[in-house]
């Protein structure tokens, strides 16, 4: 990038590789991104379903910890791919399962991207309906479409510039509100009222590191901008920190609100997450800066479900058009059907909120774990971060169109999973002899990772190193 670069045009790049000239910035805009994006609502209703689910308040805040380490670590490798590749994630995943076979796990991508931006328009339509006196969310949560199409459409700057504003934003706020909450409810209390149960514990640490593994699949499309040389530790940790501190604030916050109508007897939290933390607020005009700061924290990460989703659209259909960019126009177009469908969803979704919720990010967690499995073990430990860049692109090349080996690794990884579920609609026989716990992401990492390590050290055929994409084909300005 040079200083003559307008910062007010929007981005170029989608899905082709960021030439050497247009990197830029520094780890230090990763930890921004990630901790003010995870210092929203969504994240506070994740750690409070532990507690609402059954835990104890401490148990809950300590099993979400291990599971935001966990996952985060996980999610945090797949960030320090990005300043190596220069690839949005989906594309580098071609690399394990083909060019036409990445687009499997694809398919489940956007189903994601469309669950997780719907419920935050929920959130965040009930924090502008409370807020600007709308009187009904479905307005709000139209309002929030649109703002969300904006910031999203301009791309890649802007969604940085979102997360600055959402970690001073969110940073705010939520001291506020746990002062205040210290101020006006026993928290101590609300510790230890229940013992220790290893089923309500495994829940919380499964909701934590279902919330990090989730990121997987878009988190290398907001750290390959950086410079090709950012030392991978530096990308890992600036990564990892935002997150987990991120998330693991948020997630304590939940688990303590969630508490305090249990404690008394009520259930303000479980029917109205929003206006519940205005009244936590105070009311008034503290309320009013609680939902600006729940609509800052959803616009900042829903703008990265809106963003992937163009990611996601763009690596299905170029696998078979073999198309690396797209215009401004078709960009826009695209960004705002996937928000009208998410939009669309939110208006209609069930009143069953933290229920459904819950299960999403648990089903989420079990697809996504064989996939994050395939792709840590094949670029770290058998391709040895080698890669053919621009066989990545061609259907024909090194990579081919469909890698039978992690297609079926992934396939036995989810398999693998299901008589270890616990689920609304299925629970399987090994759960049941666990007592109910739930312990079927484990497997899925474990199974997943070994098969295909085993398999894929006598059947992958990295390069020799690293094979770049010719400056030419990606030159000119980032906008």
């Amino acid at each position: 990038m040079t200083s003559t670069t307008p910062v007010t045009r929007m981005e170029r790049r989608t899905i082709d590789v960021v030439p050497t000239a247009e990197r830029h910035g520094t780890p230090r805009s990763q930890f921004t991104l990630w901790f003010g994006a995870n210092l929203q609502i969504t994240a506070i209703v994740d750690g409070a379903l532990a507690v609402v689910f059954g835990a104890d308040a401490l148990w809950a805040i300590i099993g979400l910890l291990v599971g935001n380490v966990l996952g985060g670590a996980v999610m945090a490798l797949h960030s320090a791919q990005g300043p190596k590749l220069g690839l949005p994630q989906m594309i580098s995943s071609r690399a394990q399962f083909g060019v036409y076979g990445a687009v499997i796990p694809l398919v489940l991508v956007v189903v994601m991207y469309l669950g997780f931006a719907a419920t935050g328009s929920v959130l965040a339509g009930q924090a502008l309906s409370e807020g600007l006196h709308l009187g009904a969310p479905k307005l709000g949560i139209v309002l929030f479409g649109v703002l969300t199409a904006v910031v999203a459409t301009l791309g890649y700057r802007y969604i940085h510039l979102m997360g600055k504003v959402s970690t001073v934003v969110g940073i705010v706020g939520f001291t506020y509100l746990g002062v205040k909450i210290v101020a006006d409810y026993d928290v101590t209390s609300l510790f230890g009222t229940k013992g220790f149960d290893i089923v309500t514990f495994l829940l919380a640490v499964s909701l934590g590191a279902g919330w990090q593994l989730t990121f997987g699949p878009y988190v290398a499309d907001y750290s390959r901008y950086l410079p090709a040389d950012t030392p991978a530790t530096t990308t890992f940790w600036a990564t990892f920190l935002g997150s987990v501190l991120g998330s693991q604030w948020s997630m304590t916050l939940g688990a303590v609100i969630a508490s305090i109508p249990i404690a008394a007897g009520g259930a303000g939290f479980l029917g109205n997450q929003v206006g519940f933390m205005g009244e936590l607020a105070g009311g008034g005009l503290a309320a009013l800066v609680i939902y600006l700061v729940i609509v800052c924290g959803k616009l900042a990460v829903n703008c990265l479900n809106a963003y992937g989703g163009l990611m996601t659209i763009l690596t299905t259909t170029s696998a078979f058009t073999r198309r690396s960019s797209v215009s401004p126009l078709t960009r826009a177009l695209l960004i705002g059907a996937f928000l009208a469908a998410s939009v669309g969803v939110a208006l209609f979704a069930s009143a069953d909120f933290l229920d459904n919720f819950k299960n999403f990010v648990l089903v989420l967690l079990m697809v996504f774990t064989p996939w994050s499995a395939i792709n840590l073990v094949d670029y770290y430990l058998v391709s040895r971060e080698r890669v053919d860049v621009p066989a990545l692109y061609d259907p024909d090349g090194r990579y081919g169109r469909w890698n039978a080996t992690a297609l079926v690794c992934y396939t036995v990884g989810v398999l693998a999973q299901i008589p270890f579920l616990a689920q609304k609609l299925y629970t399987g026989p090994m759960t049941e002899a666990l007592g109910g716990a739930d312990v079927s992401w484990i497997v899925g990492l474990v199974v997943t990772a070994a098969i295909y390590f085993a398999w894929a050290r006598r059947t992958s055929n990295p390069p020799a190193e690293t094979i770049t994409m010719p400056e030419a084909v990606g030159a000119g300005p980032v906008r």
